[in-house]
């Protein structure tokens, strides 16, 4: 059976899922009114409805497998509230204390540090806010795990609530010049 790879710019308020029959989730949106995907894709990973960025697919279920066991390396351009300093940076990188399905975790040491430049996302659907409401930063923050919301809630622990989080990499595959819902079919993934 031949399978299929597929890379893609999710946009704010996308579920990482397809469709189900569910009443609860009929005014929400799917991946599959992005794209006429092949029978049997799944998400590798999840991206929650806020954040935006890369997404990877497949059909191919032992590949989804590798990479969300492994420790492949997620990268995330996060913009945080307020000037973050660098206690908070470091704290980030040695890992903070986070709460996981009713439990605590501490996470593991990652690499974190402030952009010099502002990244240049399309607008999003949903306004985040203006420099009346106070500063902004721009972050990077890569991890090798992925517990729920999991950067949204380091960052509200070392002080700095995330507005807006778009993962731009994974692995080796970057989110690049894809244009915001866009979706590119890829050859192996690896």
């Amino acid at each position: 059976m031949e399978h299929h790879h597929f890379k893609l710019f999710k946009p704010y308020g996308y579920l990482s899922q397809f469709q189900t029959n569910a009443k609860h989730e009929r005014n929400k949106k799917f991946l599959g009114e992005l794209y006429d995907f092949p029978e049997r894709t799944m998400a590798i990973g999840r991206l929650d409805k806020d954040s935006e960025g890369l997404l990877l697919l497949t059909t191919d279920g032992k590949v989804s497998y590798e990479i969300t066991s492994s420790k492949t390396n997620k990268e995330y351009y996060v913009q945080v509230d307020g000037d973050i300093t660098e206690e908070a940076i470091l704290q980030l990188e040695q890992g903070v204390t986070i709460s996981s399905q009713s439990e605590t975790y501490l996470t593991k040491p990652c690499k974190a540090f402030q952009l010099n430049k502002i990244p240049d996302f399309p607008e999003r659907a949903k306004k985040i806010r203006d420099e009346r409401h106070g500063k902004t930063t721009w972050i990077s923050i890569v991890i090798n795990e992925g517990k729920f919301r999991q950067v949204r809630k380091m960052t509200a622990q070392v002080g700095f609530p995330t507005l807006r989080l778009v993962r731009i990499r994974v692995g080796s595959i970057t989110l690049e010049d894809l244009e915001m819902g866009e979706v590119r079919e890829l050859g192996l993934i690896k």
